[in-house]
């Protein structure tokens, strides 16, 4: 296919004639349509729309390269930006699991330590008795309420 191109352009460029200068592909792109049209004087009107039309081709392929490059890079950093939103999935996702798990252990806390103060309150009969087995230490730190200051005296007597 790139010999049947380059063939196409010789036949452009040897169809313009002798005495015209000879264009390149790269050259007839990057020329102002002003510089164009000074190198086209002369020619007949078939070879000149042969040759704007050949400018039009190539810089519809010079477009169409640049479109497919963007959106081949545009497609990576998509690509990219997918694979760190979904390791923050996971990240969160992870964190909610523990979040989860902490206040399921904080409910059976809470179950336990009302189910304690009901048998307080109730206090009949033997309390060890009717007051749940729980970790001494998980049941003093949120049942001991703060040290107080001891309350002051108006009058002190010896």
């Amino acid at each position: 296919m790139t010999t049947e191109r380059n063939s196409k352009a010789l036949k452009v460029k040897q169809e313009c004639g002798e005495n015209v200068p000879f264009l390149s592909d790269s050259e007839l792109m990057s020329l102002s349509v002003r510089e164009l049209n000074l190198h086209l004087r002369g020619m007949s009107r078939e070879e000149i729309q042969k040759l704007k039309q050949r400018r039009r081709t190539l810089k519809n392929r010079g477009y169409a390269a640049s479109c497919r490059v963007k959106r081949v890079s545009q497609r990576e950093a998509l690509e990219q930006q997918k694979m760190e939103l979904q390791r923050e999935v996971d990240r969160l996702g992870a964190e909610n699991a523990g979040m989860r798990k902490e206040l399921e252990g904080l409910g059976a806390r809470l179950a336990a330590l009302q189910k304690f103060a009901r048998g307080l309150e109730a206090g009949g009969g033997n309390l060890l008795a009717t007051a749940p087995r729980l970790n001494t230490a998980s049941v003093i730190t949120i049942v001991k309420s703060p040290a107080q200051p001891p309350p002051q005296r108006d009058h002190e007597s010896p």
